[in-house]
């Protein structure tokens, strides 16, 4: 699946020149934490988050006076003083995967998207690829998540898909996981009904080993803390 599919396209934007007061009122109207900045053409200069506004607004802990004296002059000077200049990028083309891996790495809320002369195309936030996660592993609809811990070797996959089939239940998703231990991993399938009584016999009776998805969760996190 491509940015391009899941990317906001109606944006709301900001000229460099606009006030922080004017930046922050499009921000609150509109309910948004990221104001993409753009030149008179377009094309990307900068990005305003909720975090770069809140940093800009004085200290809560200044007399009243001076809060409201400091504010007023903050809040008149162009919203190219705290933008980020620069923001880190990504094109249509890029994949949901490739998304998630840069927000991964850079920690960021959102990434503008741009073509390849800087023109601004979209917006793809964290919200955005939540939901497009949502729709490939289609846990938008009733099922059922199953934690299956197999030994690390091959043809595992294919006997638990084997298993479901002979029960003709559809099958929404499979995530895969390595377990912290190094010789099992965790595998979780989705499936598209809550009756997986006899699909978790025929799977124990394999001898695959069935767990809570939410407890082989919390157990890795205490061993990882370890």
């Amino acid at each position: 699946m491509f940015v391009s599919e899941r990317m906001a396209t109606d944006l709301i934007t900001i000229g460099p020149d606009f006030t922080i007061a004017e930046a922050k009122n499009k921000m609150s109207k509109n309910s948004i934490r990221h104001l993409p900045v753009v030149d008179d053409e377009g094309v990307l200069i900068g990005i305003v988050t909720d975090r770069d506004m809140r940093d800009a607004m004085p200290s809560t802990l200044l007399k009243k006076t001076d809060y409201e004296e400091t504010l007023a002059k903050i809040v008149n000077y162009p919203v190219s003083d705290i933008m980020t200049r620069d923001p880190i990028t990504i094109y249509v083309y890029f994949t949901i995967q490739d998304a998630l891996l840069v927000i991964q790495k850079k920690k960021v809320g959102a990434l503008p998207v741009v073509d390849e002369e800087g023109y601004l195309k979209g917006l793809l936030s964290t919200r955005d690829l939540l939901s497009a996660f949502v729709n490939v592993m289609g846990i938008g609809e009733p099922g059922t998540l199953l934690s299956i811990l197999v030994h690390d070797k091959p043809g595992q996959m294919k006997k638990i898909i084997d298993v479901i089939a002979k029960e003709n239940i559809s099958l929404g998703s499979v995530l895969t996981a390595k377990s912290w231990d190094g010789e099992k991993r965790a595998i979780f399938p989705y499936l598209f009904t809550n009756n997986v009584i006899n699909v978790k016999k025929r799977l124990m009776d394999i001898d695959f080993e069935l767990i809570d998805p939410m407890n082989w969760y919390l157990a890795q996190l205490s061993k990882k803390g370890d």
